[in-house]
């Protein structure tokens, strides 16, 4: 399958190219039972048929509660994980039909950008060997010399005295660990980065720092990410278009602006409701929708609409129907056909 010339739709007008597109996508893992004679009793269904796509120098935020699985749809994309179902198309090809040598290509252009800065780092190493590593194996620069020297250019750009190649991860914060850990990601040159819960581990102020780096970084070499965060004020810092997931579903899609400023699904409303806002008199005024009840487990989802059991909305049509992503405005989609049937 390939994605050829830039995404159109009639009442938006050209879209950014699309990079990244994932059609269908499925991860369901296995739940077995018993020592020697294990059987399958069940399955996890982490990611439930998630489409979307990338364009090239655009940022798109998937956001949602812990263990809806954002990071999955991230690993499968990278092809940490093999899909269940659906298609991952980078660039034109299919990631699941690469064999060995295009996914070493394939791990040339999609980098990831870990969650905790820590453990992602091998304490073993220095900080230059840990950058310099990428371009040893991929061959990107053969002379060692001139690989310390990129080294160097890499730790200046994101922020770090070059000094700091003698170091080791354990010697540095979690800001810097986290900029060295972006320098790795940058060392190859790719054209699109995942980045997994990159700022969730860090202090707020270091936090800010980090993502205007990274909006610094894709303004010079435009290159696309992929902000999976569960902090939506983050998500509106940086990120052009915004996907919102629910045990195992997008429910929802627009632009930043538009999904904050008008959102429509009941789950996207519970979330921004959430958010809390500086000004105490603001904060105090606003009402808050409190979800009631606890996320399912994706071992046995409801029927219907996944989210119906918490939906202060919900029919009886929700109960038994699947809904999938409608257009509710151009560029703003969402499942939820009671709000759809509203508008209409």
């Amino acid at each position: 399958m390939s994605v050829a010339g830039s995404i159109k739709d009639e009442n938006t007008g050209p879209q950014p190219e699309a990079l990244v597109r994932v059609d269908g996508l499925k991860m369901h893992f296995p739940v077995t039972e018993g020592l020697f004679m294990q059987r399958v009793v069940g399955l996890v269904k982490a990611v439930d048929g998630v489409s979307f796509t990338v364009g090239v120098g655009e940022t798109l935020g998937l956001v949602g509660e812990s263990g809806c699985g954002k990071t999955t749809v991230g690993r499968c994309i990278l092809r940490l994980e093999n899909p269940t179902a659906g298609d991952v198309i980078f660039d034109g090809n299919d990631v699941a039909d690469m064999n060995m040598k295009e996914m070493i290509g394939l791990r040339q252009d999609v980098q990831v950008i870990f969650q905790d800065p820590f453990s992602s780092l091998n304490p073993r190493m220095k900080i230059g060997t840990i950058i310099s590593e990428p371009l040893r194996v991929h061959g990107i620069i053969k002379d060692p010399q001139k690989r310390q020297e990129r080294v160097a250019e890499l730790l200046h750009i994101c922020g770090l005295n070059p000094r700091f190649a003698d170091r080791y991860p354990h010697e540095m914060s979690g800001g810097q660990r986290q900029r060295v850990g972006i320098a790795r990601a940058l060392s190859v040159n790719p054209k699109f980065i995942v980045c997994d819960e990159a700022v969730s581990a860090l202090d707020v102020s270091i936090q800010a720092q980090i993502i205007n780096l990274l909006e610094d970084l894709q303004a010079q070499f435009n290159f696309s990410y992929l902000f999976i965060a569960h902090d939506l004020s983050v998500v509106r810092h940086l990120c052009h278009r915004v996907a919102v997931m629910y045990l195992g579903k997008i429910v929802e899609l627009a632009d930043c602006d538009e999904l904050f400023d008008n959102p429509q699904h009941p789950y996207t409303k519970a979330l921004l409701s959430a958010v809390p806002v500086p000004d105490p008199a603001i904060e105090e005024a606003r009402s808050h929708q409190v979800l009631e009840g606890e996320v399912p487990s994706p071992i046995d989802p409801p029927s219907g609409c996944v989210f119906h059991p918490r939906c202060p909305q919900a029919t009886e049509a929700c109960r038994r129907d699947i809904p999938t992503l409608q257009e509710f405005t151009p560029g703003h989609t969402l499942a939820c056909p009671v709000v759809l049937g509203q508008q209409r």
